[in-house]
């Protein structure tokens, strides 16, 4: 019996058009969804360094692994349904698909409620948690009160990304994200400047504009969805264990996406604490403009890896191991040179991305335009261990994906961030994420060989 073929807005036909061309037509515009996404993180960074200071700057630094933490959670949620109902999908089981997306909504939604109620009732432990100090607290806390909405919205909107793409309509996720962040950086400026609203303002300019988000992303799910509808879950006991157990492996399948956002949470964390006992408030500073470009990277490296998982993840489902092949070298030729060019742009121009946040003149940027060079040099390792992660997520070799992910992104950059001081001084500082990059892209590519000669791929 011949497979049904995925039927969806836009006329994509995974198993058969040109993987080039399939290729483009997600990549485009999930990258330019994500840079206008990260717009809102970058403006912030601007009119928070030039119109409230570098304090101002440390205290979103501190407060951003809460962010990374939850937006992971809503990547976990969408990535593992965008994988689970690819391969149902590409063999015709349209109903699985449907049920799977919004059992991954409800999951999602029931998350971000629980966490926003633990971080508003215990504020003080999740700052403690997050190494704020008393010099910081009053800082941070405006940020962080105000904040927690955004992170909660961000989990909705990102499960809803990756669905409305799988859907075939990435024009529309790509709208999703620029709308949202046009608004955000338009308040940014107006509640930071004329107003006068400081951190507070900064954090409200945000949560408008996920609100936004969210709201075209319900939209989209109640209106025009034409494949991956909403379907009605029943409400009995049996109905509860099936989205217990589907759920459960949305979350394997998503696991990577969730640890990714994990690590970079671990690496501010842990640079926030190295930076401050080296270089004290003013190196936390330098690191934290650092903090604020290296998710905007994370996030154009990860576009690929996202533009070529429904390829993967369908062509995988449906056997045809020769077009997952070209689509994981395609990727790979892509992915490694955007960390050239960002890199060389790092190596030539530290002083003036310096200065897009903060005057040159001061302490902070003298140390930041110093170590920005020698942060840069892992961002082609980055790269090649973002596609590959990418790759073992979407053909479900789930263990294996968080397994690299836990490796650059937690284990070995601890290790090099107490290490490479020793070594090389506040030089290693800056060395410890290079060095992490460098370590896990050998050990992921020993482990590609070695897997090549038992699988096809």
């Amino acid at each position: 019996m011949a497979k049904k073929k995925f039927d969806n807005r836009d006329s994509i036909d995974f198993g058969s058009n040109d993987i080039a061309t399939l290729f483009r037509r997600f990549f485009f515009p999930t990258l330019l969804g994500m840079l206008f996404s990260m717009a809102f993180v970058f403006t912030d960074g601007i009119f928070v360094g030039h119109g409230i200071g570098p304090r101002g700057l440390a205290a979103i630094n501190l407060i951003g692994p809460i962010m990374m933490l939850i937006n992971g959670m809503g990547m976990m949620f969408g990535m593992g349904v965008s994988v689970v109902a690819a391969i149902h999908l590409s063999h015709g089981n349209v109903k699985a698909a449907r049920i799977n997306t919004s059992q991954a909504f409800l999951a999602g939604i029931f998350v971000s409620l629980l966490l926003g109620a633990i971080c508003y009732i215990f504020p003080n432990s999740v700052l403690m948690l997050l190494g704020v100090g008393t010099d910081m607290y009053d800082a941070a806390y405006e940020y962080y009160i105000w904040f927690i909405p955004t992170c909660l919205l961000m989990m909705i909107e990102g499960i809803g990304l990756f669905v409305i793409r799988l859907d075939g309509s990435p024009r529309y996720a790509m709208i999703s994200n620029i709308i949202p962040s046009i608004i955000n950086i338009v308040l940014d400026y107006v509640f930071i400047f004329p107003c006068k609203m400081g951190l507070m303002g900064a954090s409200l300019a945000t949560d408008i504009g996920g609100f936004v988000a969210v709201v075209m992303v319900a939209y989209y799910m109640f209106f025009r969805a034409k494949t991956l509808k909403l379907y009605k879950l029943k409400m009995t006991f049996m109905s509860l264990r099936l989205t217990l157990r589907n759920v459960s492996y949305i979350v394997k399948m998503g696991a990577s996406g969730f640890v990714g956002e994990l690590a970079v949470a671990v690496t501010m964390l842990t640079g926030n604490i190295m930076f401050n006992h080296y270089l004290g408030t003013d190196g936390v500073s330098a690191y934290s403009i650092a903090c604020y470009l290296f998710p905007l990277i994370y996030m154009i490296i990860n576009a690929v890896a996202q533009s070529s998982q429904p390829i993967i993840s369908y062509n995988y489902g449906s056997g045809q191991h020769s077009r997952v092949r070209e689509t994981i070298k395609l990727s790979m030729i892509i992915s490694i040179f955007l960390g050239l060019v960002i890199t060389v742009v790092f190596l030539l121009f530290p002083s003036f991305i310096v200065g897009i946040f903060i005057n040159e003149d001061s302490q902070t940027a003298i140390i930041a335009s110093d170590g920005l060079p020698y942060y840069s040099l892992g961002f082609v390792f980055l790269a090649i261990n973002i596609c590959m992660v990418g790759f073992y997520q979407s053909i479900e070799k789930a263990g294996l994906a968080v397994a690299v992910t836990l490796l650059r992104g937690v284990l070995l950059l601890v290790l090099a961030f107490i290490l490479m001081p020793i070594f090389l001084g506040t030089l290693g500082l800056w060395m410890a994420v290079p060095i992490a990059e460098l370590s896990t892209t050998l050990v992921v590519m020993i482990l590609y060989v070695a897997r090549k000669r038992k699988d096809s791929f």
